[in-house]
């Protein structure tokens, strides 16, 4: 059996820690815009020593509609022991609320010195526990098995990076272990769809013919009202099912004189239920189809609807006989962490990584209200999964 090392050689340099996690969230990485953060990463890495045949990029962003700068980071450490190969994965991009961002120390949290933009704790809290955890078990040649470490790009556009990752980079992981989010351990997630919605009316004069017009924006908004009516619209509760709903883009007109003829609109279904989901969507569908069908000008003539949903990240929950979260749970527990697992109704990395073969536990990082101005990291919980971080990474049990 591997010896297993000392408790206080798996105490990490918290200090260092939170000095990292301050100096990432000053380097600007929104989605697609990531390579800042990555050449930091990169930096730090060769600075302790890490080989560069050791760093890889892959092409992650090429297949992304969304394009980018650069793909998902990805080093690799091969294994001091025998054992299940472990990866390690947070995301470097924040949403652009977060760029400029400023961090300050106030008591036990950290938050951005201005009102002005977010923090991007949301996820350089976890980008930083993972480059503390690298950077330790270089450091004090702690033994390890082979541990991937995967930083991705794109999060917040849809987990891109994590969904186009070139899986045969990363080893072939028994098993995976992501931090975002705020604290404890997540074992299930939503699955998601997205729907791209585009409304073709017929063009008219406003003041002078209006009757021979029919207005794109009536149809999405008697679509939209139907959809509300009936219970499809927000929560989503019918019988024992449940999920959520969303039009979150309206793009419509461009006078006010014009019988406005096109419009388009995205929206989202989300539930844990993929045949639910699907009936969500259904709903969607034949809400903006009736409405373009009852429409009508003076004539008879109707407007059309161009339906198209595709699927974002697919529902996962992991069994609780899973090896990813007993190692989970027993790293938390001995750092101090809950163990009760948790379910997220918003989307992770961990989604496509389960998809992709990994079963995947996410962690807490201590970021909370992401997204927001409001955005701050709770330091304890922080350095209470820098230590978790390390003690999966390092467990030879």
């Amino acid at each position: 059996m591997a010896r297993k090392p000392p408790d206080a050689a798996l105490e990490p340099d918290l200090n260092q820690a939170v000095g990292i996690l301050m100096e990432l969230i000053r380097i600007p990485g929104v989605s697609g815009q990531e390579g800042p953060v990555a050449a930091e990463i990169v930096r730090r890495l060769r600075r302790a020593g890490l080989p560069a045949s050791a760093i890889t990029h892959d092409s992650a962003h090429r297949r992304s509609p969304a394009g980018g700068e650069r793909g998902n980071l990805i080093v690799r450490l091969p294994g001091t022991v025998r054992r299940p190969r472990r990866l390690l994965s947070a995301h470097m991009d924040t949403v652009a609320l977060c760029a400029g961002a400023r961090p300050v120390r106030r008591g036990g949290r950290i938050v951005p010195a201005s009102k002005e933009t977010g923090l991007g704790g949301d996820d350089r809290a976890g980008t930083a526990i993972l480059l503390t955890t690298l950077l330790t078990i270089l450091r004090r040649r702690l033994p390890h098995p082979p541990l991937p470490f995967l930083w991705t790009v794109q999060e917040e556009l849809g987990l891109q990076g994590a969904r186009n990752v070139a899986v045969g980079k990363l080893g072939r992981p028994a098993m995976g272990f992501n931090f975002d989010g705020f604290d404890g351990i997540t074992a299930a997630a939503t699955g998601a769809q997205r729907v791209e919605i585009d409304i073709f009316g017929i063009a008219s004069h406003a003041g002078a013919a209006p009757e021979k017009g029919v207005s794109a924006i009536t149809i999405a908004s008697l679509a939209i009202a139907e959809l509300h009516r009936g219970g499809w619209l927000g929560a989503v509760r019918k019988g024992p099912n449940r999920g959520t709903s969303n039009v979150g883009v309206v793009q419509a007109g461009s006078a006010t004189n014009a019988v406005c003829p096109r419009a388009a609109l995205k929206a989202e279904v989300r539930s844990h239920d993929p045949a639910f989901r699907k009936r969500i969507l259904e709903q969607f569908r034949k809400s903006f189809t009736r409405a373009a069908r009852n429409l009508r000008n003076d004539r008879g003539r109707r407007g059309r609807v161009d339906f198209r949903p595709r699927q974002d990240y697919e529902a996962f929950r992991l069994e609780p006989d899973c090896p990813a979260l007993a190692a989970a749970v027993r790293a938390a527990r001995a750092a101090g962490v809950s163990t009760e697992p948790k379910v997220s109704d918003g989307g992770l990395d961990a989604n496509w990584l389960t998809a992709h073969g990994i079963p995947t536990v996410t962690f807490g990082t201590g970021s909370r209200n992401a997204h927001t101005t409001d955005e701050y990291v709770q330091v304890d919980v922080f350095e209470r999964i820098c230590r978790a971080a390390l003690r999966v990474a390092t467990d030879v049990s």
